[in-house]
């Protein structure tokens, strides 16, 4: 029963860089990054600190998902995305499956919160009760999978920036187990208020554009977005006229349990992370053709997951480079924006350039690839998740 093959059928995303998958293939092939000042927000931050936004307005996306303006951006970015992969398996009667949906966030509606506050702080006899009725992560997720129709299982992940990586996993165990045979799984937060100030008050943030695994990086800069595949076993995969991307061979999660928000120094949750979805995936690590680095900007998380991959690589390196050059972080969108990144590295045989690489970490033998890579023999991609808490999630997607 445990060794029931996993495929990705389907992939869905909206990030800075596009409003959807192909959108976000050509940004990655052009090299053109997201990130800018804020929009979407009033914020006293708007001149100084650059992100990575979606680049509609709430009234935009609404009107591309079907839902009122007035739910929250992060269910509206969740369910294009998640349409999108579902609409991309194309499953001709998904009713006669077991479909699950497994999604992940940090923020749930905390934008619409923050809308509430402002009004009811001027004067608490204000202030609109709908802002705060879907505020909690699991509404999300609830709104999301009754408009896809997806109502055998329905659950939320919610464990920082590793978020949706473990969603992703979690459904893949669901399948391989049995239990369901269609699980659209991933991830999507929206910027706030309150996650912009939360991170700027750990003096985590570049006041410019964020430079991963360079010597000289600063930070990293927030984004918002969703990603989501659509995973199923291999006797639904049999009945679909379309060939499968890949399959997700390797995933585990490790947590160091080091610090709240910082990644133990010598890297050991990441470390634990990726030599986990190896034995899982039962590869070696010489055959890792790709990593889609968790990458941040920051001092602690480049060092921590560089050392890791010392370790664990041993001086037979890879091509590494992490895309969130591009999307900014999208916190617990990342690990299911990326998946989608890391599955068309495979499928197209990209390697992606990490952006505004300049100087090598000292500490480091190796460095990120800074071009574009065409026409590459990918067979195996490994995409990292670390999150606060040392929550630390790796995936494996192999060719098929």
């Amino acid at each position: 029963m445990m060794n029931r093959e996993v495929y990705i059928a389907g992939l869905g995303t909206i990030t800075a860089i596009g409003n959807n998958v192909a959108q976000c293939l050509a940004a990655l092939q052009n090299e053109q990054a997201g990130m800018g000042a804020i929009t979407q927000m009033q914020t006293i931050h708007q001149h100084t600190l650059p992100v990575a936004e979606v680049k509609l307005t709430n009234d935009e996306l609404a009107a591309i998902a079907g839902l009122s303006p007035e739910i929250s951006r992060t269910t509206l970015l969740s369910l294009i995305a998640a349409r999108e992969a579902l609409d991309d398996a194309a499953i001709p009667d998904l009713k006669s499956w077991r479909a699950g949906f497994v999604s992940a966030n940090t923020v749930g509606g905390m934008d619409k919160s923050e809308d509430f506050f402002i009004q009811f702080i001027a004067d608490n006899r204000k202030g609109k009760l709908r802002n705060v009725f879907d505020h909690e992560c699991g509404s999300v997720t609830e709104v999301v999978a009754d408009q896809l129709g997806l109502r055998d299982y329905m659950t939320t992940i919610s464990t920082a920036c590793s978020s949706s990586a473990n969603a992703i996993f979690y459904g893949a165990r669901m399948i391989r187990n049995g239990l369901l045979d269609i699980v659209v799984a991933g991830g999507a937060d929206a910027l706030t208020k309150f996650t912009l100030n939360g991170f700027n008050t750990l003096m985590i943030l570049d006041k410019e554009f964020c430079k991963p695994f360079d010597e000289n990086r600063q930070g990293l800069n927030l984004g918002e977005g969703a990603g989501y595949l659509t995973l199923v076993s291999e006797k639904v995969a049999q009945t679909l006229d379309k060939k499968m991307y890949c399959k997700l061979s390797g995933y585990n999660n490790s947590n160091d349990a080091y610090h709240q928000t910082a990644s133990s120094p010598d890297g050991t949750g990441s470390y634990l992370a990726m030599k986990g979805a190896l034995k899982k995936s039962g590869l070696r690590a010489t055959d890792i053709d790709y990593i889609n680095l968790h990458g941040t900007g920051t001092p602690n998380n480049d060092s921590a997951e560089g050392t890791a991959i010392t370790r664990l690589f041993d001086g037979h390196y890879p091509p590494v480079s992490s895309t969130k050059a591009y999307t900014g972080h999208t916190l617990g969108a990342s690990g299911g924006v990326e998946a989608v990144f890391s599955v068309l590295s495979i499928k197209h045989g990209l390697i992606y350039p990490n952006l505004r690489f300049e100087t090598q970490m000292h500490e480091l033998s190796f460095a990120p690839e800074t071009q574009l890579l065409n026409d590459q023999p990918i067979n195996h991609v490994m995409s990292n998740s670390f999150g606060f808490g040392g929550n630390c999630t790796s995936l494996i997607f192999s060719k098929v």
